[in-house]
């Protein structure tokens, strides 16, 4: 007997394969949707620790200091500390705020201890960079700052920021330690490891606008989720379909 004298039997293999390639998609396709479900609660934590640490009382400094210590975590914890600020040091972050370009102030404040941590004073626009056009907003003295914790970052975020520009203080990632060295700070300062953005208290003058931290955390996991499971779903839909119509022509 030939092969072309039994069709059925010939179409076997390529059936088994054709189902075993629907199997592995279907499978992919399940997991991405579970890894979404689980990206989904990771998110939905992430949200609820950070609403709750934006919207506690603000803990003293030393109580942040052993947070990071312990955990490396301090992002958007709630936090008042007091020191002199070194206006001439300050280091500018470019950045766009209610739709204008310019930058974020960051000042080494220096504690009582003789420690330096940068603070992060706010948004003054481009043609402010100068801090001689906005004199009024350098507060001389000991002032009380409240505002939220920040993490370092690790390390560039990305190739595609541009090099920090250190010799025209202008800055396209915060490198706390470029933004230290680079602010004429006493020889052997010591630097806290992370930062801290002062919150909306209005500064003399109006500038640097504080308050100016950014939550932007889209949580769009549901949707891909079901996007995946539903894929799964219709490309079970499918494989019926054609199982179906090969019976009927068996």
């Amino acid at each position: 007997m030939t092969a072309a004298s039994h069709p059925a039997r010939s179409g076997a293999p390529r059936k088994a394969l054709a189902l075993g390639l629907g199997l592995i998609a279907f499978l992919a396709l399940i997991g991405l949707g579970t890894w979404q479900v689980e990206r989904l609660a990771w998110k939905e934590g992430l949200i609820e620790t950070i609403d709750r640490r934006m919207n506690a009382t603000p803990v003293p400094l030393a109580e942040v200091e052993e947070q990071f210590a312990a955990s490396g975590d301090v992002d958007y914890v709630a936090v008042t500390l007091n020191g002199t600020f070194l206006h001439q040091g300050e280091r500018h972050f470019f950045t766009t705020w209610d739709g204008k370009t310019g930058y974020s102030v960051y000042t080494p404040l220096r504690l009582a201890d003789g420690r330096f941590v940068f603070v992060n004073r706010g948004f003054v626009p481009y043609e402010l960079k100068d801090p001689a056009k906005r004199a009024q907003g350098e507060i001389p003295g000991d002032v009380t700052v409240t505002g939220l914790a920040r993490n370092p970052l690790p390390g560039k975020p990305s190739m595609m920021v541009p090099d920090n520009d250190i010799a025209k203080n202008i800055f396209y990632w915060k490198d706390r330690d470029a933004m230290a060295a680079s602010a004429a700070l006493p020889a052997n300062a010591v630097v806290l490891p992370f930062f801290v953005d002062a919150g909306k208290t209005l500064n003399p003058g109006g500038l640097p606008v504080g308050g100016t931290t950014m939550v932007d955390l889209p949580n769009n996991h549901l949707q891909y989720a079901l996007t995946w499971y539903g894929l799964a779903a219709a490309l079970v839909g499918v494989v019926a379909v054609w199982l179906r119509k090969n019976r009927k022509a068996g």
